[in-house]
This record gives structure tokens, sequence and C-alpha cells, in this order.
């Protein structure tokens, strides 16, 4: 499929690339070794880079990224529709229906408009889908939050499904008092334990203590994925003062003390903050 000057490819152009890559018999030897599970990491990464472009501001980027990621939605519909499951057409089917559904404020009752975030109704509504899908039987209001989202991200799920239904400390100070708990108890498993990697005893109250963390964040109304991609941003912007001080006296951060690079760092975190 070659592309004619000036034409703009179509969504219906990106499906039939997808279904010539897969044909058995003169598709792409790759595409066609491809399954759901083997393409799952690339769906994962490609919505990384979405955020990652997003967070860069680059929306250059986020177009091409954004690119990528219809292409794994238009890959795992292609090889749903080889086994006569479902194709793309009945994905944006499901979709659409679905944004319609969950917001009869907008298509349906226009006064409802205002109060709907406070109603309810949208965690009603998906109660409802969850009943006709049979997710009564699952047992669990937690058994959806996704396992393959970043950790600290599904704690935060996780604890916001359990609080619904009043299981949530009222405000924060028990909150941090509980951190204050699970730290004694990651000290006390590493004088036990010692603080090698091969513990699981440490490992288990560090998993606590991130957890509780994370419970921090959800009563501050921050993001924790959001924050820690903060620090570590902050980090990388000090750390490379400390190597542009250092490149500039004609060394590496290995040629030096800990120290010197520590006092490097004040000077860094100082320049931030008066700046």
């Amino acid at each position: 499929m070659s592309n004619d000057a000036g034409k703009r490819y179509s969504i219906d152009d990106l499906l039939a690339v997808m279904a010539r890559l897969r044909d058995p018999e003169t598709g792409c030897p790759w595409d066609l070794k491809q399954s759901f599970a083997t393409i799952v990491p690339y769906t994962i990464e490609e919505a990384y880079e979405v955020a990652d472009a997003i967070a860069r501001e680059d929306l250059d980027g986020l177009k091409d990224e954004l690119g990528d990621l219809l292409l794994q939605v238009v890959y795992h519909a292609q090889m749903a529709g080889e086994d006569d499951r479902f194709a793309f057409g009945d994905v944006v089917d499901t979709i659409t229906a679905k944004m319609i559904r969950r917001h009869p404020h907008i298509f349906e009752d226009n006064s409802l408009r205002e109060s709907f975030e406070s109603s309810g109704l949208w965690e009603r509504i998906k109660a409802e889908e969850k009943l006709k899908r049979g997710g009564e039987a699952r047992g669990s209001i937690l058994d959806d939050v996704p396992l393959v989202i970043p950790a600290l991200t599904r704690a935060v799920k996780l604890q916001s499904r359990a609080a619904r239904v009043g299981f949530d400390w009222p405000n924060l100070d028990p909150v941090l008092a509980k951190v204050e708990e699970e730290i004694g108890e990651l000290k006390t498993a590493i004088a036990a334990e010692g603080a090698g990697a091969s513990s699981p005893k440490v490992m288990e109250e560090f998993g606590d203590l991130l957890f509780v963390m994370a419970n921090v964040a959800r009563h501050l109304g921050i993001d924790p994925e959001d924050a820690l991609r903060n620090a570590n941003a902050k980090f990388v912007r000090r750390f490379g003062g400390i190597e542009e001080a250092l490149r500039k006296d004609g060394r590496a951060p290995q040629n030096s003390t800990l120290e010197e690079m520590d006092a490097l760092w004040d000077q860094a975190k100082d320049a931030e903050r008066k700046s």
C-alpha cells in the first residue's frame, strides 16, 4: 500500500495494513507469531510513552505516541477477529455505547449535569454493568481493580474501593500514625533479619510501608505516581548539577568523595529554592 501524494490515511487504511501484516500466507513473520499475551507488554509500554509525551509537553511526540497506542487497539481487534470473537467495529460500538450509558446527564437529562458527580449515579451505573457481566458472583468490590497497573496506583484504587463501604480512617492523623507504626515494624524486621534483599519479612514490612504511604497520598488528594515521578525528576536534575559542577573542575562523580558530592547537592538544592 503506497502513499499517494497528498493522501491522508484513514482508520480503514490502518485496519487494512494490520490485516495485511497478519495474513497467514503473505504477512509479516514477526506479526504472525504474536498473541494477546505477547503483545500486552507493548500495549502497556505505548500507554506509558503517551504519558511521557504529555509530561514533556511534546505535542508532536504525543501525536506519534497516540498513533502507536491506537495500533495496539487495532492489533488486538485483528487477532480477536481472526478467532471470530469480535472486530474493531465492535470495540468502537462498545465504548461508544458505554460513554452514552455512563453520561445520562449529557445524553438523556441535562438537568442532572451539575449534580451528577455527587449523586453517586456513576457508581450505580458501573455496578449495574458489573451485574450484567456476571460480576456479582466474583464476590468482592476489589476484584476488578486491574492487576497490571503500577502498584502504587493500584494501592490507591484498592483503598478507594474499600473506603466506599466505610473501611477507611476518618482523617489523616491515624494514617500518619500508621506510617510511624510501619516504620517501626520495618526497623524491627531489619534488626532481626538484616537488610538483605533475600529477607521475605523485610520485604513484607517495606511493602506495608509503601501501602500506607499510598493511603497518605489518597487522603491528601495526591497521585503517588505523580509525586514519585516529580521526586525522580528532581533527583535527576540535582544530580545533573553535581555532574556539571564536577565536569567544570575536570572531574567526574566516580573520582569524587561522598562529602564533595553532598556539598554540591546542597548547592544545587539551595539554587533551586532561590530560583
